[in-house]
């Protein structure tokens, strides 16, 4: 057990991340399994999701997920699936009338 406050504090955070990391890693490794098992459009949207997120996060390596994200195009592709990439939505601006002046 650690001694100095900071190596205490090291400790709580080490293990705060270890959480977040293992449920990003558990839901990454699900949703790879959901499309292995039946390749959709919508189940590869979401394994690209979380492949995403995973490497934004850091929990893997970019190289590892772009096999990933090529081993589930690749599958799709013989399966018939066609990745439909949805753009960012804009809002919409409404647009006031300008004030009148009295």
């Amino acid at each position: 057990m650690p001694i100095i406050k900071s190596a205490k504090k090291r400790v709580r955070v080490a293990t705060k991340a270890t959480i977040l990391n293992s449920k990003t890693k558990r839901s990454l490794r699900g949703a790879l399994k959901t499309f292995a098992k039946s390749p959709s459009s919508k189940s590869h949207s979401k394994v690209y999701s979380e492949v995403d997120k995973a490497l934004k996060k850091g929990v893997i390596h970019k190289n590892k997920a772009a096999r990933l994200k090529s081993r589930a195009s690749a599958k799709a592709k013989s399966s018939g699936v066609k990745h439909t990439k949805t753009a960012p939505k804009k809002p919409s601006a409404a647009k006031k009338a300008p004030a009148k002046k009295k």
